[in-house]
């Protein structure tokens, strides 16, 4: 570690590596970013490390959701509010099915980035670099659009600057106190898609945790303002380490380097080798990191992820996002559980059923099926629960918004072009992730059962 700086990763190979044809123009970028002010504290990055340390040990569940990949076209009022809402909505279900603290984590606020599996894309005998988010190059099928542009790397922060000054004026206006989980519904609530049942069960809840809540004050629970209180944390993919590097300072009292562009940032499934640039910006920072294990990882090649990036075997310091895809749970993760566990390493594992059961319709269409989803979660907390593990949170792709892009949970693959409006990858909607905060709290209520016993 003595031989790291925020810029040692240049020495390494970069996956995804984008091709800015304005060497100088990213150079004056990168500067003017480094000259701004950072977009979260190092004290918010260490109490949600203390968080995700309880989350290990089972006292906590963490649930991230949100967009696959922000656009600065979203970065609207509404649209943040909605986010809020939903993830608020599912901490509820989860917080009453668990009887534990969740802690919020949502994709916002720096989530525009995206990696591809291809650097081009080909249309009507046309090739152009491929969408790779709106901090890159635009969305558009044209040679000026697909262009990447070091001013979007200026303009995606100052976009999560006006997200997180809006998500901490909301917190801290009451919009998320416990005390009045109904008032996150407005019009959510009254939507006709949501079934009677999803409506019901909601109320009962919001209506139960008013009264434990008014109970604990009554008693004179001195904790209650502690539990009650909700917090949001940002994360996002750190695809572009020249965005990253350029907000990673020290800050005064504080050992350490800190990246201060977001709260938790992740290592893509496509940019976590070893010997490879992300891994080593990554190991450098103090902020808790999550790295993206699929179905083809070995027991190996995980504990040699946890000993980069966590040398010190610190608990809170890294997160472990499991993405098999249904059919491989079974015969890819037991392994590495096992494995984890023997070596007594530290790291909170947690479930993002999303990115491994894609699938593309004869139409062309991306999409995902609401059963598969559940169906590698309920398998995932079965193989924890065997191996004696914990798992410790959830990750989704999800919107507040009525989107019609994963089937199942209401939709048919009919309904997909009624109103498919993600920049990349299928998301739950409103109803969907609502629904699987549902199942998946069950879920916790049956492994706090069992576990009773």
């Amino acid at each position: 570690m003595s031989t790291w700086t925020p810029d040692s990763w240049k020495g390494k190979p970069l996956a995804q590596e984008i091709a800015y044809p304005d060497a100088e123009k990213l150079a004056a970028v990168t500067d003017k970013l480094r000259s701004l002010p950072p977009l979260v504290t190092s004290w918010e990055i260490e109490r949600l490390r203390s968080f995700m340390a309880d989350a290990e040990q089972g006292k906590r569940f963490l649930l991230q959701g949100g967009d696959c990949a922000e656009t600065l076209a979203d970065c609207r009022p509404d649209v943040i509010a909605n986010k809020l809402k939903i993830l608020l909505q599912m901490s509820v279900a989860l917080i009453h099915g668990s009887k534990r603290p969740v802690v919020r984590v949502g994709r916002f606020a720096g989530q525009y980035a995206k990696p591809r599996s291809m650097p081009t894309e080909i249309r009507d005998g046309v090739e152009l670099p491929s969408y790779f988010g709106d901090l890159v190059n635009r969305q558009d099928f044209s040679l000026q659009a697909r262009t990447p542009d070091p001013e979007l790397l200026l303009q995606a922060y100052l976009h999560s600057a006006a997200t997180l000054n809006f998500v901490r004026s909301l917190t801290m206006g009451g919009f998320a106190d416990l005390h009045h989980p109904e008032f996150w519904d407005l019009s959510n609530l009254s939507r006709a898609e949501l079934p009677e049942n999803l409506r019901a069960e909601y109320t009962r809840m919001t209506r139960e945790i008013g009264e434990s809540i008014r109970f604990m004050e009554a008693l004179g629970e001195a904790k209650v303002d502690e539990l009650t209180r909700v917090e949001f944390f940002a994360s996002h993919e750190g695809l572009s380490l020249h965005y990253e590097a350029a907000q990673t300072r020290k800050v005064p009292r504080r050992t350490g380097h800190y990246d201060l562009t977001t709260h938790l940032p992740w290592i893509g499934e496509r940019t976590r080798d070893l010997d490879g640039a992300h891994i080593d910006f990554f190991r450098g920072i103090r902020n808790p990191v999550g790295v993206k294990v699929g179905p083809k990882a070995t027991p190996e090649e995980v504990l040699g992820l946890i000993r980069a990036l966590n040398p010190g075997n610190e608990a809170g310091k890294l997160m472990l996002i499991t993405r098999m895809g249904a059919a491989n749970v079974q015969k890819a993760l037991p392994n590495l559980v096992d494995a984890v566990r023997s070596a007594g390493a530290h790291a909170l594992w947690v479930c993002d059923p999303m990115h491994g059961n894609g699938k593309v319709l004869s139409s062309g269409i991306k999409t995902r099926g609401f059963e598969d989803i559940l169906s590698e979660l309920e398998q995932t907390f079965a193989v924890h629960s065997s191996a004696g593990s914990t798992l410790g949170g959830v990750h989704f792709e999800l919107t507040g918004e009525d989107v019609t892009e994963c089937i199942g949970g209401g939709l048919s693959e009919a309904d997909l072009d009624r109103n498919y409006a993600s920049a990349c990858d299928p998301r739950l909607n409103y109803r969907q992730a609502l629904e699987m905060a549902f199942r998946t709290a069950k879920l916790m209520s049956d492994a706090n059962a069992a576990g009773e016993k």
